[in-house]
């Protein structure tokens, strides 16, 4: 790392780098790129008409492999591939240690007697191996600045560990691994005659600054994310307070993986105490905190002004400019902090966005899902319902609620954990609503409902004018309904009942609609992804160290930096070693969508025998492939191919399921069948032989994206056991006329032995066991639910008892799994628990908070 001082007065702006003024670009050269470049942008899309590809003639000759690795072994490499070590195996060996071991235990692993009758590898010790590791080409370099800040002393030497940021963006842009998820071109998207807004580049901020930019220039919009994080658990312990780049040409879906790479960390920023009143502490950190962000991105300012050259992953050499779009965080000192304080100000009178062209913390300093939303409502309207429903009613709610794969149940409650994560709090809000009906007031309820129905629109991957309207009237209804959360006095202080509601937050979720119309989706900015890489740029990495309070930063950037390098240099040589292109071609993506690991989606198109060499998320398993398909092809099941249960006879079925229509029910599907579809068949079911399931999987396309394969939901349909005596049974809709929820009890096909019989179509696909429910209201019923309620269907036998309604159905005629939510009444029955409740009830609502996917198909497609 590069060690340099750097004064900081007070007052006084650095200015750092370098770049060429517009009025001496030289010969330039425009040429124009065909929009099927952009695979994921569709045909319906208007584009930017100023917004070219911008080459410079004198760099043509200098376009380079983005790829290719050039340092001062390259010479050798041409040779071994995977110089310094011997071969491909070596190198896997030196990195696995290097990224799973320590360096004693990397050591003790050398040393081992293992290697004495054995070949060792070409490094003989730890150092040996992490100086192979450390001359590996690497991303930018990193350096050290001490920094003065002149007339007040720091209880230690103050050091900002960083990068230029415009070289990091520079890396991040060119990276061919981003080809085919990168957007050069403002655009303007229409679906069905509505303007959409997607990402950055679909909203109307980027099509404005295109409007400033020179004809044939492109914008690299710059996105920050900076947070603070303790890395020990004691009081007073150490903390790192990392700053983080990306850039908004990149999918949002890209962006919101931290082990993507497509964010970069650029600085270490100086957590230093002042030798000052208390009173002056806070002013002081933030002044310096500005200061370093205005050393680390001024070439980045620069470039916003002025602009510069860049390659594009394709080698196009692009003129680009850097706009700040979104951060995600001598003078009398007496005088100006009572000043500030008087106005409510932090005392900064030079931010460092001050001087970046186009940047406005109206816009960049945009309300964040995370914190806006999610945390507002862990820290509002929960409370409001704990004082409102009580607690202990409250947890016994979430106790007894039925347990479904895949989905957080609370066994303890919601009420006794003061500190939650995010995903918690998201947990809660998908069943809150319906939880709390028949206990609270109904205009009670409506306020809470407004509440997460704008919350669960404000996180629309993709949104229109018709969805902003939603979120704008869901927000109003609150505003309308809230006086019954005084009335309830459910809103309380340190001094008692508060009558207002003078929340920062709150007020912030007004300014929602304007963020997405002029910068895009929210959730491209949200906070969960800088909380992810603190735990990977931060936490782990201290883990690593020798946690020493006087160097672990540094130590944590070494490492920081073989992470980055080994991972280039495994991809390089991945393609180098089999001969394919270092160049990422453009791929016209029709198919559907099941993975956004770019790198993955590279190897897996070049070389698909390599694919489990890369790192990263996986991609969800498509059963549309190989998977059982509804008629109309909207829908996959997967069963896997050893059943539960084999050759089971219709008595054994009805014997171990408890199901004591199953031989009606069966005999009437097939009975109808053969009706309506003219097919008959000599086989008897009463003599016949089964296999059974006891869960299938369930996998749809995204309700927003038709592209997007969504992860599979299994569907349970387990038999009475010691754990669940009345059986263990998921929820699902089926697409029957006349049939409406149903209760999956069980799941079978038909066994054929060798004869001369010939089953009937309709029998060639698993059938599936279900208990129907019919609806009894729908959302205008109870508006301050807007759910469906539905009951159980019962039949009356001839001796007047009472019994459940179930038939047989084929397993495509199943369109969604969904969740019913039991109506509790004043009270939860304390005799009732989560492998009951499902059973134990009559009257449940049809819960539209299910999933964000799940409230757009009910709120849309479902009415």
């Amino acid at each position: 790392m590069i060690q340099t001082n750097i004064p900081m007065p007070g007052c006084v702006p650095i200015a750092v780098g370098s770049s060429l003024p517009l009025t001496q670009l030289p010969c330039t050269l425009i040429l124009s790129l065909p929009v099927g470049r952009m695979n994921h942008v569709r045909n319906n899309s208007q584009f930017h008409l100023d917004c070219e590809v911008l080459i410079h003639r004198h760099l043509l000759p200098l376009v380079i492999i983005i790829l290719k690795l050039e340092d001062e072994y390259d010479y050798r490499r041409k040779i071994n591939t995977y110089y310094p070590f011997h071969d491909e195996g070596e190198w896997e060996l030196g990195r696995f240690l290097v990224e799973n071991l320590t360096q004693t235990q990397i050591d003790k692993f050398l040393k081992l007697k293992w290697f004495h009758t054995r070949p060792r590898p070409s490094f003989t010790s730890k150092d040996q191996l992490l100086d192979w590791i450390d001359a590996l080409p690497s991303f930018v370099p990193w350096k050290v600045s001490n920094i003065e800040f002149t007339g007040y002393k720091t209880t230690y030497p103050v050091q900002l560990i960083w990068r230029d940021a415009l070289e990091v963006i520079k890396q991040l842009f060119s990276d061919p691994v981003f080809a085919n998820h990168i957007t050069f071109q403002p655009h303007v998207v229409n679906t069905r005659g509505q303007r959409e807004y997607g990402d950055y580049m679909s909203a109307d901020m980027a099509w404005k600054i295109q409007d400033h930019l020179p004809v044939g220039a492109t914008q690299v919009p710059i996105i920050l994310g900076s947070d603070k994080t303790p890395v020990t658990r004691i009081t007073g312990g150490l903390e790192m307070h990392p700053l983080f780049i990306t850039i908004g040409n990149l999918d949002s879906e890209v962006r919101s993986k931290a082990t993507l790479r497509a964010w970069r960390c650029i600085a270490y920023m100086p957590i230093a105490k002042f030798r000052v009143h208390p009173d002056y502490q806070g002013i002081l950190q933030a002044q310096l905190w500005h200061k370093c962000v205005d050393l680390v991105c001024a070439n980045l300012k620069i470039a916003a002004k002025d602009g510069c050259f860049m390659p594009d992953p394709s080698r196009y050499i692009r003129y680009v400019f850097t706009p700040l779009v979104a951060h995600v965080d001598p003078w009398d000192l007496d005088k100006f902090q009572k000043a500030a304080k008087a106005a409510h100000l932090s005392g900064v009178h030079m931010p460092y966005w001050s001087d970046w062209m186009f940047a406005c913390p109206s816009v960049f300093l945009a309300g964040e899902i995370l914190h806006t939303c999610i945390k507002f409502f862990a820290d509002h309207p929960l409370n409001w319902v704990k004082e409102t429903v009580g607690k202990r009613e409250l947890d016994a709610r979430f106790m007894v609620q039925h347990k479904r794969v895949g989905t957080r149940h609370f066994t303890k409650g919601v009420t006794h954990v003061n500190q939650m994560t995010g995903r918690e709090h998201r947990d809660i809000q998908r069943t809150i609503v319906a939880s709390i009906a028949g206990v609270a007031a109904p205009r009670f309820i409506r306020s809470i409902r407004a509440l997460i129905e704008f919350i669960y629109l404000a996180q629309n991957p993709v949104h229109s004018p018709d969805s902003l309207h939603s979120m704008v009237q869901a927000l109003s209804d609150f505003h309308a309904f809230k006086d019954a959360i005084v009335a309830a006095e459910a809103r309380r202080g340190k001094k008692g009942v508060k009558e207002d509601f003078f929340i920062p937050k709150l007020e912030l979720l007004q300014s929602f609609r304007g963020t997405v119309e002029r910068l895009g989706t929210l959730m491209q900015f949200s906070a969960d992804m800088t909380e992810r890489l603190l735990i990977t740029h931060c936490k782990h990495l201290f883990e690593r160290t020798n946690r020493r309070s006087t160097d672990f930063t540094e130590q944590c950037v070494r490492i920081l930096n073989r992470q980055e390098s080994m991972e280039l240099f495994n991809l390089y040589a991945l393609f180098y070693s089999r001969g394919a292109s270092l160049i990422n071609a453009i791929h016209i993506e029709d198919e559907e969508v099941t993975t956004v690991n770019p790198a993955l989606s590279w190897v897996s198109r070049v070389l698909p025998d390599e694919a489990h060499s890369v790192h990263g998320p996986r991609p969800v398993r498509n059963h549309f492939l190989k998977g059982i398909l509804s008629e109309d092809a909207l829908t996959a099941f997967h069963l896997t191919s050893k059943p539960d249960f084999n050759a089971l006879t219709p008595v054994s079925i009805q014997t171990k399921y408890s199901l004591l229509d199953f031989d009606h029910a069966l005999s009437r599907f097939i009975d109808q069948l053969s009706l309506s579809t003219g097919e008959h068949t000599r086989w008897d079911h009463r003599y016949g032989r089964f296999r059974t399931w006891n869960k299938f999987r369930l996998q749809l396309h995204s309700a927003f994206q038709s592209r997007v394969i969504m992860p599979s939901r299994v569907v349970q349909a387990y038999p009475p056991s010691d754990a669940f005596p009345l059986g263990n049974c998921d929820t699902v809709l089926i697409n029957v006329m006349g049939d409406d929820g149903q209760t999956s009890k069980s799941i079978f096909a038909v066994i054929l032995r060798a004869s001369n019989l010939v089953l009937p179509t309709f029998l060639s696909n698993p059938l599936l066991y279900v208990q129907f429910f019919h609806f009894v209201a729908n959302p205008n019923d109870r508006p301050e639910l807007a759910m469906w309620t539905v009951e159980r269907t019962y039949m009356i036998g001839q001796h007047g008892e009472r019994y459940r309604c179930g038939g047989v159905v084929s397993l495509t005629d199943v369109t969604h799994a969904v969740e019913l939510i039991p109506e509790y009444g004043n009270k939860v029955d304390e005799k009732i628990s989560s492998a009951t409740s499902l059973e134990s009830y009559d009257r449940f609502f049809l819960n539209s908070f299910t999933d964000k996917e799940s409230y757009h198909t009910f709120s849309t497609e479902f009415t």
